[in-house]
């Protein structure tokens, strides 16, 4: 008789099974009282794991030990009630023991052929998600690993429907508060840094439609197609929701697809006050949706729909000869179809379990007091002489800072308030998170977790607002998004340092500086007349003007005269994310003959993180420049 060597009979299956259980209920239930995340350096975790492959066997409770020592202590207990960083994730535990389920099942879920019940019990929760946001019957959909996943997988189905194989001449267009999968997407399906525009948004954080349809027309102009559109419906930043009815009337005369990323607020559908924010979400191509943000299920659990499902499959339908025998019947489904995944887990089935056990009231219940807990966050801010609100709570998300009496700078305000969010963490009493909006620093909430109470909210804020103030050298001040820029060597002429010296700009500026900036521009000239660019252009240069003069408009007004030691395009050139950026937002026109300093964007790019005070002033231009346009 052959032994098995991974191989458990049925008593010891049961009491690891138990063994374990206990051991995540007793975490589970010691979560509310110990700290919110657990940091620790690359040495320590190496000295507490590092070792040899083990090549004999070890007793399970002991490896159980292990882990509660030495690993699942170190890191972010993103269901802790205090935890309103990022998008938290507090999983229930009947969409735990159905992720176990599923795992120890080990469904493979890409064919009808293999997964009849689960691919059924699939399109039993697409049904449910396609009702919710108000999705009409044909449309199809697909869970996958998250809404970056769905970003992408819209991205490529839009481009399959609408086009085909990739052309240089298709634009996408997103606005400056979408979602970074959504450049990582356009990056990896073969976008070009000129083939997305990134747009400005109104005072609220919304995509605003003049802009977008006056890009869309720039590009018509110019030869190009308006291929995608992105939206958000609760930007991850302030919960923004875009105004999706006008967008979509736009996207429709344009012939463009509307996508509307609803990772974040999307089953906020389920509350009546999530319905009025959400209204016209059911008219977009196709929508994103996040059932590990606000379902409250473990991750990975993400979701797409497609209203004309048809593209969803013509997008990604193929079958090589190894797999004709699973070709499907009339109205059957193979998931593999519909996404990039060919073996896939079984996602559904968590869904299902948590959404059958408590009841869908159950969850628009705990969405709804989220939207409650927001507001009075808002409330406690407005009230406070020492809080200040940048943003009006939408949905779930606050944004706001602490001001400290004599500080104006917008850069010391933001490397104070860098402090409070570092020292927060260190304090166990809770965990926020930073973003940016135009350019001013901001402490960021997200109430997302239905364990979390008004006292939760209370306590973090009253930490925030009475803890002493915080040493700015020992804070870390960073953008919302990570550095994928790739400097280049231009190899032209260096700039004159002695000149540079005499603009107000570098004027500061140590003589290393100076000459890394004077080895990463080149001059440019212009006569009066030329446009030196041109409203809604995807070019990326940064212009300082050396001598001359020139004019800043939009086609429907003027905005400033410029003159020697002015700069222009700062907003064009700084990377929003994977090398893709804003439009040209005005025209630079030249009103004299121009002598210009020119920096392609990569060496700006590299410059503004690397030189002090460099970056200071162009951030600051940003701050005061954005709004105005």
């Amino acid at each position: 008789m052959n032994h098995d060597p991974l191989g458990l009979d049925p008593e010891t299956m049961r009491r690891l099974g138990y063994r374990t259980v206990d051991m995540l209920v007793d975490r589970l239930s010691a979560v509310a009282d110990g700290p919110v995340i657990r940091r620790a350096g690359r040495p320590e975790m190496e000295q507490r794991l590092n070792e040899p492959s083990p090549e004999a066997a070890q007793g399970f409770d002991e490896i159980l030990d292990r882990l509660g020592s030495d690993v699942l202590p170190f890191a972010s207990l993103t269901g802790h009630p205090r935890y309103f960083a990022f998008v938290p994730g507090c999983a229930t535990w009947p969409g735990s023991l159905g992720d176990l389920i599923a795992s120890v099942s080990n469904i493979e879920n890409s064919s009808w052929l293999e997964s009849a019940g689960p691919s059924q019990l699939e399109l039993v929760v697409l049904d449910w998600f396609k009702d919710w946001i108000g999705y009409p019957p044909e449309a199809e959909g697909i869970l996958v690993s998250g809404g970056s996943a769905a970003n992408m997988t819209a991205l490529a189905c839009a481009r399959e429907a609408l086009l085909g194989a990739m052309s240089d001449q298709v634009v996408a267009y997103v606005s400056d508060q979408a979602h970074s999968s959504m450049a990582r997407a356009a990056r990896v399906l073969g976008f070009q840094p000129e083939q997305v525009r990134v747009l400005p948004t109104d005072e609220r954080y919304r995509m605003r439609p003049d802009a977008l349809l006056d890009a869309m027309k720039a590009d018509l102009r110019a030869g190009r197609r308006p291929l995608f559109v992105s939206a958000s419906a609760g930007s991850t930043n302030t919960g923004a929701v875009d105004p999706l009815p006008e967008l979509a009337r736009i996207c429709r005369e344009q012939g463009a697809w509307l996508h509307v990323d609803a990772a974040y607020g999307g089953f906020a559908a389920l509350t009546e006050r999530g319905r009025e924010w959400l209204a016209g979400i059911d008219l977009a191509d196709s929508v994103t949706l996040d059932p590990h943000k606000w379902l409250y299920q473990p991750f990975e659990c993400g979701c797409l729909l497609v209203r004309n499902g048809h593209y969803l499959r013509e997008a990604f339908e193929i079958t090589p000869d190894y797999l004709k025998d699973t070709e499907v019947l009339a109205r059957e489904v193979n998931f593999a179809d519909r996404g990039v995944q060919l073996s896939r887990m079984c996602r559904a089935l968590k869904l299902w379990v948590s959404l059958k056990y408590f009841g869908v009231a159950a969850f628009r219940t705990v969405i709804d007091r989220c939207l409650d807990l927001a507001r009075e966050a808002q409330a406690r801010i407005e009230a406070s002489d020492e809080l200040e609100l940048l943003v009006p709570a939408t949905l779930g998300i606050v944004c706001f800072r602490r001001r400290f009496g004599g500080v104006e700078d917008e850069d010391e305000l933001g490397r104070l308030n860098a402090g409070l969010v570092e020292g927060l963490t260190v304090s166990d009493e809770g965990h926020i998170s930073s973003t940016r909006l135009r350019g001013r620093y901001a402490l960021r909430m997200c109430i997302l977790n239905h364990t979390s109470t008004a006292r939760d909210v209370e306590r973090v804020l009253d930490w925030i607002e009475h803890s002493p103030v915080p040493d700015p050298e020992e804070a870390t001040d960073y953008d919302r998004h990570p550095d994928v820029r790739q400097p280049s060597w231009l190899g032209r002429r260096p700039v004159d340092v002695p000149e540079l010296r005499t603009l107000p700009l570098f004027r500061d500026l140590t003589d290393d500086d100076l000459a890394r900036i004077a080895h990463s521009a080149h001059e440019g000239a212009a006569v009066a007349g030329d446009l030196i660019v041109r409203q809604w252009d995807p070019s990326r240069e940064f212009y300082v003007i050396l001598d001359g003069t020139a004019e800043v408009r939009t086609e429907e007004r003027h905005l400033a005269d410029m003159g020697t030691g002015d700069y222009f395009g700062e907003l064009a050139a700084l990377d929003w994310g994977a090398s893709f950026g804003y439009p040209r937002l005005a025209s630079v026109i030249a009103t004299s003959t121009v002598r210009l300093l020119v920096f392609p964007g990569a060496s700006f790019n590299t410059l503004v993180r690397d030189v002090p005070g460099f970056g200071d002033e162009i951030r600051c231009a940003v701050r005061e420049r954005l709004p105005g346009l």
